[in-house]
């Protein structure tokens, strides 16, 4: 059983406890039935071979009467805040004796909690494009733990929780996440000449997916266009005047391998830096660019400029280090 499992690790025995803690007022959260569910993950983006596997799991976690408890639990805290900054889904990574159900909770976590995020959707007025894009995020990143781990599961189901808690958007090519500013960014909003931002203002994060084709200054562009008109319409209590980014791509020492004109140093150039990280990073650079970051350095391939770039800098005993930057919207 999945509880028993769960209950015998010391960090899901604490997460379990503390769900536990709320006995009262647990919303629905039904699982859609064997011949629903398939259009759902389809919707969804989750990929075709994982289908028939995901439907049948679901069998077996709708049998397991501890697990819809959980599932339950899960949703209800999952929903309570929905749309507020910060405080969405991050649960322990479950122990891997929990196999195939322990890898995919998570994920039927998020199917059940679709009624909530849609109906909140609607009443923020978010288009059903939108919605969709949006949403789909969630099938990419199974594709994501298929390349690394084969097989269906969420590597990270604190990121997915994100999209499905009203918290980020896919608008063109850049997702939009609704964060604070922090008291750094602030500080140099004002240095650079604007008026003064307290910390704590809203502002949008700016993060950048796989698998949606080119960087190119034009899709940026777009999504940008998107994104004012986006929040403006539908967060119009926020004003969110600058946009910020956390990211190995803003990391200056690109600039010694890309040309100036390429897409990410373009990307760069759009920000204004903040922070240089000084404690080296490598494994970030490798798992986006390689799609998984355990890969041997000797095994890694140099097809293109920024394979190039991440494989001779480290090989040169280099290192990579992640950037913080911002621009004014």
């Amino acid at each position: 059983m999945l509880l028993r499992t769960l209950r015998a690790d010391a960090r899901t025995a604490e997460w379990l406890r503390d769900l536990e803690s709320e006995s009262s007022g647990l919303r629905e959260a039904a699982l859609p039935d064997a011949d629903v569910l398939p259009d759902i993950l389809l919707d969804l983006s989750v990929p075709h071979e994982h289908i028939n596997e995901l439907v049948a799991l679901r069998a077996r976690f709708a049998a397991d009467p501890e697990a819809m408890i959980l599932l339950a639990r899960c949703v209800t805290r999952f929903v309570r805040d929905m749309g507020d900054i910060g405080k969405g889904w991050e649960p322990p990574p479950f122990p891997t004796a929990t196999g195939l159900l322990g890898r995919c909770f998570h994920l039927y976590v998020f199917i059940a909690a679709l009624p909530y995020v849609r109906a909140h959707h609607r009443e923020r007025g978010v288009p059903e494009d939108v919605s969709r894009r949006t949403l789909a995020d969630l099938g990419r990143h199974v594709s994501v733990h298929h390349r690394r781990a084969g097989g269906p599961g969420l590597l990270f189901p604190w990121w997915i929780a994100l999209h499905f808690h009203g918290e980020l958007f896919q608008l063109g090519r850049l997702q939009f996440q609704r964060v604070l500013l922090g008291r750094r960014t602030a500080g140099a909003d004002e240095a650079a000449g604007r008026p003064a931002l307290d910390p704590g203002a809203p502002c949008l994060s700016l993060h950048i997916t796989d698998f949606r084709g080119p960087l190119s200054p034009a899709a940026c562009d777009r999504s940008l266009d998107l994104a004012r008109e986006f929040f403006a319409r539908h967060y119009p209590e926020e004003r969110h005047g600058t946009a910020v980014c956390d990211s190995w791509l803003l990391d200056p020492q690109l600039k010694r391998y890309l040309p100036a004109d390429s897409n990410i140093i373009r990307f760069q150039d759009r920000f204004h830096l903040v922070h240089e990280e000084r404690t080296p990073d490598d494994t970030m650079p490798v798992g986006f660019v390689f799609g998984d970051p355990e890969l041997p350095l000797d095994e890694l391939p140099r097809r293109n400029s920024v394979e190039r770039a991440v494989v001779d800098h480290l090989r040169a005993g280099g290192h990579w280090y992640g950037g913080r930057g911002w621009f004014a919207l």
